[in-house]
């Protein structure tokens, strides 16, 4: 008797919705999509699975046509991954923000999506373009279970002297201004992976993971539970990423407004001109910068060598809070494929027990794997994130 269910996981943005189709509990991955330019008339679905790709331009007005395209591109006679829509039993969400209502996954009912609502004030971009998601595939499947999974709710095992920022208490208070985290099920996801990697117990092992990618955020993680993490109130702070600041003296922000730039300018300057792109000029991909330094560019190996270097504070802080490190993992499109930069990064932890083999570093290249000297306290592995996968499993383990 076959007892597999079909899982759909939706990632709803403001233009644009990725999803996925599982089959669980075997967690295979029947294919996936993305929708593209929901809003304008050149819209754009594209879709892989085994039978081939479903490729479609067409004018998408609204997240509603978007779903209804998703629904036709799933049970294409020819290349859908389905005989009919009604074959999904269970559908999951990427939220981004669940402020402090939820640490965990939750089945979607009108209390879930109130809560969704009220913290789209925390995550203005996001939240409002995940509630949408929701809705329109609610339409579409009325009588299937959605599950919620918010990125901030790993994190929200943070304790105060972890999330607490040195501000008036009354702004938590009032307005809960703390810091969050983001990226939590990517880190929840490897840190997992990792453990069975190194066949060990999340009750007695602390893990440092590394999600370094465009956006990056780095995870101490103690018996199972996150501890502190890199992004702050909002994912701008904490590391050097490809188009974002990272951290910066607030007072900076100030001495520009009095310079003639607005809060507006600001806010795009830092989030979406900053990190790598504002520090070479050159690109926010790491492999164009490398490219760069390789030829001697200067700004490159200055923008390389103070990204390794930011990595390297945190995860030295974190190691001096976590007492010992037992692995340290390193995820995302940098830290998975990024050779160089994880022996940048590494090369210069040896006095806290990280102790890196380069071949072993470039024989793993992107794959999953162990890169740690045999002799290294802190054992190095080299884990590809599945956001996907684990959405679809809080899905079924709550759905079924």
């Amino acid at each position: 008797m076959d007892n597999s269910k079909k899982i759909l996981v939706i990632n709803c943005g403001s233009s644009s919705l990725k999803y996925e189709v599982y089959l669980m509990p075997s967690k295979e991955s029947m294919g996936k999509g993305l929708v593209e330019r929901i809003g304008e008339n050149e819209g754009h679905i594209c879709q892989e699975s085994p039978k081939g790709t479903y490729d479609l331009v067409t004018p998408i007005i609204d997240h509603q046509v978007a779903m209804e395209l998703v629904a036709y591109a799933l049970t294409d006679e020819k290349l859908g991954i389905l005989k009919n829509i009604t074959e999904i039993e269970g559908v999951g969400h990427r939220v981004v923000h669940g402020g402090e209502d939820y640490a965990e996954s939750v089945i979607i009912d009108e209390k879930v999506l109130k809560c969704i609502d009220k913290n789209s004030e925390l995550a203005p971009l996001h939240n409002p373009a995940n509630l949408i998601g929701i809705k329109e595939s609610a339409k579409l499947l009325p009588a299937v279970k959605q599950v919620a999974v918010f990125d901030t709710a790993f994190h929200q095992t943070l304790p105060p002297a972890a999330y607490l920022y040195g501000i008036p208490h009354e702004f938590y208070d009032k307005y809960k201004i703390r810091r969050y985290g983001f990226h939590g099920t990517s880190h929840r996801f490897v840190a997992q992976k990792a453990l069975e990697m190194c066949k060990r117990s999340a009750s007695n092992t602390n893990i440092i993971t590394c999600h370094l990618g465009n956006g990056a955020s780095i995870t101490s993680i103690m018996n199972g539970e996150s501890v502190d993490t890199s992004m702050g109130f909002t994912p701008l702070a904490g590391l050097l990423m490809g188009t974002r600041s990272g951290d910066i003296d607030p007072s900076i922000v100030f001495f520009l407004m009095e310079r003639g730039y607005s809060s507006h300018d600001l806010n795009d300057i830092l989030n979406k001109k900053s990190g790598l792109l504002g520090m070479t000029g050159i690109s926010n991909d790491l492999r164009d910068i490398e490219d760069a330094a390789e030829i001697g560019d200067e700004r490159a190996i200055e923008a390389l060598d103070a990204y390794a270097y930011r990595v390297r504070k945190y995860i030295g802080s974190y190691s001096a809070n976590l007492v010992k490190v037992d692995i340290l993992v390193f995820t995302g499109g940098v830290g998975q494929y990024g050779v160089k930069m994880r022996e940048r990064i590494c090369k210069r932890m040896q006095n806290i027990g990280v102790h890196i083999d380069c071949d072993k570093n470039r024989e793993v290249g992107g794959k999953p794997g162990i890169i740690s000297e045999p002799y290294s306290p802190v054992t190095i592995v080299v884990m590809p994130t599945n956001e996907e996968l684990q959405i679809a499993t809080d899905a079924y383990n709550l759905i079924f």
